[in-house]
C-alpha cells in the first residue's frame, strides 16, 4: 500500500510518522520550498487528544523531543476586563503523565520536530494541481512542475484552501465568520513582565471588552536561554534540529479580535507598524499596561487574519481519496482545538490503514470508517468553535452587546466565588479536550 499525503502541516506529518511506524509506504508533498519556509512562532495548545495522537504516531525519542521543546505548561486560565481586572481565574491541572495534560508549543517548533527523520519522505516545492483515478484503481497526483506521483490512497492535508477538496468535494465550502484578528509577539523582558498581573504567570489570559472585542494573551517560556542554548545539558535537546532555526526567545503573544466592521476595509494591506497603531486606536480606554504591551509588539511578527470556518456537509461516498485537518474541518480558534482535531484525524486514519495492512479491512472500507468518525467529531468541533467566535453573537450588537457583556462578566464573577461551579467548569474544559478519555 502506497499513501500520498498532500501537505506537510501538523496533521499530514503526524499521519506520515504514524504510517511509517506501521510499515506503510508514505510520501508527503509540500508546496513550501524548504523545511524552514512559512514558519511562524505562535502558540499551539496541545491538549490530551493531541498528545495521545503524537505519542501513538511518533517514534518514542521524537515524542520525547516534542515534550522537551514545549514551553512551560500553563498553570492558569484567567478572564480579565479591559482594565486587566480579573473576573475569573481557573487553576489548570498539573501534568500527571506525558499525555493527560495541556501543553504549549511554538507552531514553528512543532513543525521542525515533525520534519525530523523524514527527509526521505517529504518532497518540497511540489504544488498540487489535480488528481486523477487510474484504470487500475490507483490515484495519481499532478504537480505544478509537471511531475506526478501514484499511490493507492491520496490524503488531503493541504489546509483551509485545499486544492484537493476543491476537486473532490466542490460543494464543501468555507465562509467568513465576520471576525478579524490582529496578533503580534512581545519579547519577554523585565519591563514587559512587570506590565502583566501576577495572577497571570504562567498562563493564558482572555480579555473580554465592550464592542465585542476580545484579546487573548499567551505566556511562552521555553527551555533554553537568551542565546538559544538549552538551559541544561540534556543530550536530547542538544541534538534537537529546530535550534538551527533560532525559533524564538521567551515571549508574550497577544491577539485582538473583533467584528470586521470595527476595522478599516483595507486592513489586510496593512504592515506590522500600521497594525499595531490600529490596535492602539481601537482600544483607547483599555488599561495603559495592556496598551503598552500592544506598543511593544514586534512589528515584524504582526499580521491580520480573517477568521474562517468550514460549513459542515453530509457524509459523502468514500473512495481512495480522503481528507484530514483544515482541509475538511477548518474551525475558528474559539475552542482552541483545530490542531488537536487534525492530530486526532491522523491517529485514527493510521489505525484504520493498519487494519488494511493486516488484511482485516479493505481500503475503501477503512476510509469509510475513518470518515464516519472524523465527520462526527470534526464538524462538531467546527460548530462549537463557531459559536465562540462569530460576528452574529449578541456581544457584537450595538446596544444589546453591553447587556450581554455585563451578564457574561457577572456569571464569571459568580463562578470565581463558588468552588463547586469553578470545579464544574474546569472539569468540562478537560472533558471537552480529551482529559478524561
Amino acid at each position: 500500500m502506497d499513501v500520498l499525503v498532500i501537505g506537510a502541516g501538523t496533521g499530514g506529518m503526524c499521519l506520515a510518522h504514524g504510517l511509517r511506524q506501521a510499515g506503510i509506504n508514505v510520501a508527503v508533498y509540500e508546496r513550501d520550498r524548504t523545511r524552514s519556509d512559512g514558519l511562524h512562532g505562535y502558540r499551539v495548545g496541545i491538549d490530551p487528544h493531541g498528545s495521545r495522537a503524537l505519542k501513538a504516531c511518533l517514534p518514542d525519542q521524537l515524542y520525547r523531543t516534542f515534550m522537551a521543546t514545549c514551553a512551560r505548561a500553563p498553570e492558569h486560565f484567567v478572564f480579565f476586563d479591559e482594565q486587566l481586572r480579573p473576573t475569573l481565574a481557573l487553576p489548570l491541572r498539573p501534568a500527571t503523565d506525558d499525555v493527560d495534560s495541556e501543553r504549549s508549543v511554538s507552531r514553528m517548533t512543532l513543525r521542525q520536530v515533525l520534519f525530523t527523520g523524514m527527509q526521505d519522505v517529504i518532497h518540497f516545492d511540489r504544488t498540487f494541481v489535480r488528481y486523477e483515478h487510474r484504470t487500475d484503481g490507483r490515484v495519481t497526483a499532478h504537480f505544478a512542475d509537471g511531475t506526478t506521483a501514484t499511490g493507492d490512497l491520496l490524503v488531503a492535508a493541504d489546509g483551509v484552501n485545499s486544492a484537493v477538496r476543491r476537486q473532490y468535494l466542490p460543494h464543501a465550502r468555507t465562509e467568513d465568520t465576520g471576525i478579524i484578528a490582529i496578533t503580534a509577539k512581545v519579547p519577554m523582558t523585565p519591563r514587559t513582565t512587570a506590565l502583566l498581573p501576577t495572577r497571570f504567570f504562567p498562563g493564558i489570559g482572555m480579555v473580554l471588552a465592550p464592542g465585542g472585542k476580545s484579546c487573548i494573551l499567551h505566556w511562552m517560556e521555553f527551555p533554553w536561554d537568551r542565546q538559544g542554548r538549552p538551559r541544561n545539558d540534556d543530550e536530547l535537546l542538544a541534538r534537537w534540529p529546530g535550534l538551527l532555526f533560532d525559533n524564538t526567545r521567551d515571549y508574550l503573544n497577544w491577539g485582538i479580535a473583533a467584528a470586521a466592521d470595527k476595522f478599516p476595509a483595507d486592513i489586510m494591506t496593512y504592515g506590522g507598524d500600521d497594525l499595531i497603531r490600529l490596535v492602539l486606536r481601537t482600544t483607547p480606554t483599555w488599561s495603559p499596561r495592556l496598551r503598552e504591551l500592544f506598543t511593544l509588539g514586534d512589528p515584524s511578527t504582526a499580521f491580520a487574519i480573517t477568521i474562517r470556518t468550514s460549513v459542515p456537509i453530509p457524509a459523502w461516498p468514500s473512495t481512495n481519496v480522503t481528507l484530514l485537518g483544515d482541509a475538511i474541518h477548518t474551525m475558528t480558534p474559539g475552542r482552541g482545538v483545530g490542531a488537536n482535531t487534525a492530530l486526532r484525524d491522523a491517529q485514527l486514519l493510521t489505525d484504520e490503514l493498519t487494519l488494511v495492512r493486516d488484511g482485516r479491512k479493505g481500503l475503501v472500507e477503512a476510509v469509510h470508517d475513518y470518515e464516519t468518525r472524523m465527520i462526527e467529531y470534526g464538524f462538531q468541533a467546527v460548530r462549537d468553535s463557531r459559536e465562540q467566535m462569530t460576528a452574529d453573537a449578541l456581544v457584537h450588537k450595538p446596544v444589546l452587546g453591553r447587556v450581554a457583556l455585563a451578564g457574561m462578566r457577572g456569571y464569571l464573577r459568580v463562578v470565581d466565588r463558588v468552588p463547586a461551579l469553578k470545579r464544574r467548569m474546569i472539569d468540562g474544559l478537560y472533558e471537552y479536550r480529551g482529559g478524561q478519555d
